[in-house]
């Protein structure tokens, strides 16, 4: 694979053994149930997470120790002679920052992409980077077109509860509780600065499974050729009815389901169904 490293850390959706095949490296993002540390893919698969959050049990997220980060790039150091590193969006975790402020140290041998992405856009962030380093382009030049091509996916959001959203201070108790009985599901949205902003909502799940793919129709210069990508919060069934209905609307080449991994999980529940699409963008 030459003499770039890539590296991102398990929001991306890529495991352990993905990676492997891939030839990439991949973080575990660590977290806490009952007080008890455990990593993503490594101590928890993602069933077992979501079993765990609907038992109630006591969830808490956690960046990277730094020694972990440092470790890791430095076995890939040891092997190559420069690194590209895609961590999730700095919007939505301050390990992000924490790995910028760390590659100062490596000078020129360690690129910290903050390109605003997470979960399966991360994963795709991944691929793409892994084509430019097979094309022959520095690892400066893979960091540049990643950040240059930030804003060319976007990711809309919809949960089944708002219990989770106000766990997290994201919805007052008065208004998860009118939203219950209302059945209002919120319509949520990472925006440019890769945080999770609220910009709508619908009363029930189905008029929010139509407002993401509107959302589609009215970012995409042409929803046809986007890259779609689904992910769920273990509700698998309805990712597939809401891929086989932008399907039936607009014939992508290209779409992938696969689950939302603990970190969002946690913050949205289960019930999550997350949107993705890339490409050309109004």
């Amino acid at each position: 694979m030459g003499n770039i490293a890539i590296i991102t850390d398990s929001n991306s959706g890529i495991t352990q053994a993905a990676a492997r095949e891939l030839g990439i490296r991949v973080l575990p993002m660590p977290f806490y149930i009952n007080e008890e540390l455990f990593f993503e893919d490594i101590t928890l698969t993602q069933e077992e997470f979501y079993r765990r959050l609907a038992e109630d049990a006591d969830i808490s997220t956690s960046q990277p120790a730094p020694g972990d980060v440092t470790e890791l790039w430095d076995r890939a150091l040891e092997e190559c002679d420069q690194v590209v590193y895609i961590p999730m969006s700095s919007g939505l975790s301050a390990s992000c920052e924490t790995a910028m402020m760390l590659s100062a140290d490596y000078k020129d041998r360690v690129f910290v992409v903050d390109n605003q992405r997470i979960s399966i856009t991360q994963r795709q962030s991944v691929l793409d980077a892994l084509a430019m380093v097979r094309a022959g382009l520095s690892a400066r030049e893979i960091h540049d077109v990643l950040m240059r091509e930030r804003l060319e996916a976007s990711i809309y959001i919809t949960v089944d509860t708002l219990k989770y959203l106000k766990k997290g201070g994201r919805v007052t108790a008065a208004g998860a509780a009118i939203g219950a009985v209302l059945n209002i599901k919120p319509v949520l949205h990472v925006d440019d600065t890769g945080r999770l902003v609220n910009i709508g909502k619908a009363r029930g799940r189905q008029a929010a499974l139509k407002a993401l793919m509107d959302k589609m129709e009215q970012t995409a210069i042409d929803p046809h050729s986007q890259t779609v990508f689904i992910s769920h919060g273990d509700c698998e069934a309805e990712a597939v009815a809401l891929g086989e209905a932008i399907k039936a609307k607009y014939p992508v080449e290209r779409l992938e389901i696969n689950y939302v991994g603990p970190v969002i999980g946690n913050h949205s529940g289960p019930g999550t169904l997350a949107l993705f699409f890339q490409g050309k963008h109004k």
